[in-house]
C-alpha cells in the first residue's frame, strides 16, 4: 500500500512538472510565432531603436518604452534594495520579539495588497507630494520608481530574511570567538554567507518591477517620449501593451505582441545573469 501511494505521488509530481514545462513552452511558441513576424515586417532596428510610436501611421518604435522600463526599474531597485536588505537583517538578527510579531504580518500583508490599491495610493499620496515638493506634474519616472520600490519590498525582505536565518549559527559564533562585535559578526560573516538567497530576492524584485502594469499606468504619465528628467512622464513596455491591446488590430496587435517578446527576452537575460553571478559566487 505504501509503495502504491509513493507511485501515485510520483506520478502527480511528474505530471505537475510536465504541465509547468508545457505551459512555458506554449507561451514561448505563441509569443515568438506572433511577435517575430511583426518584428521582421517592421524591421528589427526600426522596432528597437525607433523613437516614435504612431500605430495610425504604421510607425512602431519602442525605444522610449525600453528606456522607460529601465529607468523605472532602476529607480525601484535604488529605493527598494537597500531598504529591503537592511530591514531583513534587522528582522533576522536585531529585532525584538515583540516588534517582530508586528512587522512580519505587516510585511506579509504588503505582499497581498492588490496592485490597483498601490496605484490608488500613489495617485492620491505620492503624485501630489512629488508635484508640490519636487516639481513636474507628479505623474513621472520618480513617482513610479518610489511606488515600485515600495511594492518590491515584501519580496526582497522575505527572501533575504529567510536566507539570513538559513546561515548556520556557527558562522556567527565563529566571528564572535575571533573578537568581532555583534554587528560586525552579522555584516561580515552572516550576510555574505546569505548572498545567494539575497540575490534571489533581488531578482524576484526586479521581475516584479519589470512586470508591474496597473500601478505604473496610474502614476507614470504614459507618455511615449524618452524622459529627460525624473519628473517627466514615461511609458513602460507593460503599460504600452495593456493600454492599446484592447483595440489593436492587424500589425498594431502583432507589434504589441512583439513588445511582449522584447519584455520576455529582457527578463530572460536578467535571470541568466543572476544564474552566472550565483555560479561564480559558489566557485
Amino acid at each position: 500500500m505504501k509503495d502504491f501511494k509513493e507511485k501515485i505521488m510520483h506520478l502527480v509530481f511528474l505530471l505537475s512538472a510536465v504541465i509547468s514545462i508545457a505551459a512555458v513552452i506554449l507561451i514561448c511558441v505563441f509569443l515568438f510565432s506572433s511577435g517575430v513576424p511583426a518584428i521582421a515586417q517592421i524591421g528589427l532596428k526600426e522596432f528597437l531603436t525607433g523613437t516614435e510610436w504612431r500605430p495610425g501611421n504604421n510607425i512602431f518604435g519602442i525605444f522610449p518604452m525600453i528606456v522607460g522600463s529601465l529607468y523605472v526599474t532602476a529607480g525601484a531597485l535604488v529605493i527598494g534594495v537597500p531598504i529591503g536588505i537592511l530591514t531583513a537583517i534587522f528582522m533576522a538578527r536585531f529585532c525584538p520579539k515583540g516588534l517582530y510579531r508586528i512587522m512580519k504580518p505587516a510585511i506579509n500583508l504588503m505582499a497581498g495588497i492588490p496592485s490597483v490599491v498601490y496605484g490608488f495610493f500613489g495617485l492620491v499620496i505620492l503624485v501630489p507630494l512629488v508635484r508640490d515638493y519636487i516639481g513636474g506634474r507628479g505623474l513621472s519616472v520618480l513617482t513610479a520608481s518610489i511606488l515600485l520600490g515600495l511594492m518590491i519590498l515584501p519580496t526582497i525582505i522575505s527572501m533575504s530574511e529567510a536566507a539570513i536565518r538559513a546561515v548556520p549559527e556557527s558562522y556567527y559564533e565563529g566571528a564572535l570567538a575571533l573578537g568581532a562585535s555583534h554587528e560586525r559578526s552579522v555584516f561580515s560573516a552572516v550576510v555574505p554567507a546569505a548572498r545567494s538567497g539575497i540575490f534571489a530576492g533581488i531578482i524576484l524584485g526586479i521581475g516584479r518591477a519589470v512586470g508591474e502594469t496597473m500601478a505604473v499606468i496610474m502614476v507614470a504619465g504614459n507618455q511615449t517620449l524618452i524622459p529627460e528628467h525624473l519628473t517627466d512622464g514615461v511609458r513602460t513596455l507593460t503599460t504600452n501593451i495593456v493600454l492599446e491591446m484592447g483595440y489593436a488590430t492587424d500589425l498594431h496587435r502583432e507589434a504589441l505582441i512583439a513588445t511582449a517578446v522584447v519584455l520576455f527576452v529582457f527578463i530572460l537575460i536578467i535571470n541568466l545573469s543572476f544564474s552566472l553571478i550565483k555560479r561564480r559566487g559558489k566557485q
